[in-house]
């Protein structure tokens, strides 16, 4: 049975390791996994239609704990203990829920003190006490009647008119005054962990396309005093096409892993007469998991020559390898007799409702390739550039028609964003 320490607005966790509000999911699941010896049966639930409507949650069935991840930032939001005879808690190093000591009315009294009374919920039939940063919601379906308090009572929760004994049902501890209204922090500096994070990227573009990235990046920076003297540091990095690998090295830093591609699937678009040669030598890709972008590099001239902005969508195979990317690319939209308009697609972005014979509006953009989830391919072609729109459901290359998607239908976010001059 795990024995854990609860601080109110902040974590849950003991001297190995700790679920801080504002973590990120990758951190989280890295903890799971380094104790997974201890920590079993988990569970990742999430809406497959809606993936942004909901929560991403990792259930620990075993030691019943739920973390609540932000659908949009991917961060801790909430952490729910909702079965407390599976765990040990403590604050300030007292045991206020073990195996000898029930979680009571008087218990939290104790533990926590009253400050104010607590709110009665007749729909659940349960009565939550709320702190700063933590709630706890104790089971009433028992009672006979609903419990009967003045609302500037303050001489403590065992005055109140609540039977003796009625004992917390679950636990909540999330950031602000409400646990309605809360949201995911931001990232605390103690998960920073020597890591460089992306707060947002923007695609730039100059009058024949694509040009490269704007990072503004964040990082936990110290002076030369002890960590405690630690902060935020936000600054931004730019790299574009044409750079060489030291550019890249010097702009971004040293990447978390080089991959190098075995072979070269896109040559079939390739002018060259000699595009079926194998080749000596293989592109590679630079991977900044923690930025969620891959730099893809030629493998003869070490330039670079493609970026991949990734999502992190629940479902996707490459899930929970990147952090998800917030990009933001311009796209000069063309419409048949209309001027030409800038749109921006960021990593929420959705299809548009469906106007053309193919069952989505046909728009010029030149330079971005996306693959978007789910139902068909699509294949525009301007100029230099394609941009492929891979919806589930068939193979690029299928030739069977296109069939009009329904207003409104799912959530059809991008997954990954590949951004070059050629294709």
């Amino acid at each position: 049975m795990l024995d854990l320490e609860v601080v109110p607005e902040r974590s849950l966790g003991n001297e190995q390791w700790e679920f801080t509000l504002g973590m990120p999911l990758a951190q989280a699941v890295a903890i799971l996994q380094k104790h997974c010896r201890i920590i079993k049966n988990v569970q990742v639930l999430y809406s497959e239609q809606s993936p942004l409507s909901h929560d991403l949650i990792l259930n620990l069935t075993q030691d019943g704990i739920k973390l609540l991840f932000d659908a949009f930032n991917q961060r801790l939001k909430v952490i729910e203990v909702y079965d407390l005879t599976k765990v040990k808690l403590k604050y300030c190093g007292v045991h206020f829920n073990s195996q000898a000591i029930a979680p009571t009315i008087e218990q939290i009294d104790q533990s926590f003190g009253a400050t104010h009374p607590g709110v009665y919920n007749s729909a659940e039939q349960l009565f939550h006490l709320n702190f700063r940063g933590l709630s706890f919601s104790f089971q009433l379906d028992s009672w006979t009647e609903a419990p009967k308090y003045e609302p500037n009572f303050a001489h403590g929760l065992a005055s109140l008119q609540i039977p003796h004994g009625a004992t917390v049902k679950r636990m909540y501890i999330y950031s602000g005054n409400s646990l309605q209204d809360t949201k995911a922090p931001g990232m605390p500096l103690s998960c920073f962990l020597g890591n460089v994070y992306a707060e947002s990227v923007d695609v730039l573009r100059d009058g024949t396309g694509p040009s490269g990235l704007r990072l503004r990046l964040l990082a936990a920076g110290c002076g030369p005093g002890l960590l405690a003297d630690a902060k935020m540091r936000v600054f931004e990095r730019s790299v574009y096409f044409g750079d060489s690998c030291q550019d890249v090295l010097s702009m971004l830093g040293s990447p978390h892993k080089v991959f190098y591609k075995s072979e070269d699937k896109m040559k079939i678009h390739s002018p060259s007469p000699h595009k079926q040669v194998p080749s000596k030598c293989n592109d590679y890709f630079f991977n900044y998991f923690t930025l969620g972008v891959d730099i893809l590099f030629d493998a003869n001239t070490h330039k670079v020559k493609k970026f991949v902005l990734h999502t992190n969508y629940p479902g996707h195979y490459n899930f929970n390898i990147y952090h998800r990317c917030e990009f933001k690319i311009p796209l000069a939209i063309k419409k048949e007799n209309a001027d030409g308009q800038t749109e921006t697609c960021t990593t929420y972005s959705k299809p548009r409702r469906p106007s053309s014979k193919y069952g989505l509006e046909m728009t010029e953009v030149s330079g971005v390739a996306t693959n978007i989830l789910p139902v068909l391919p699509l294949c525009i072609r301007t100029g230099p550039a394609v941009l492929h729109v891979y919806l589930a459901g068939c193979t690029p290359g299928d030739s069977s028609p296109l069939p009009h998607l329904p207003p409104g239908s799912g959530a059809l976010s991008p997954l990954v964003i590949q951004i070059g001059r050629r294709f």
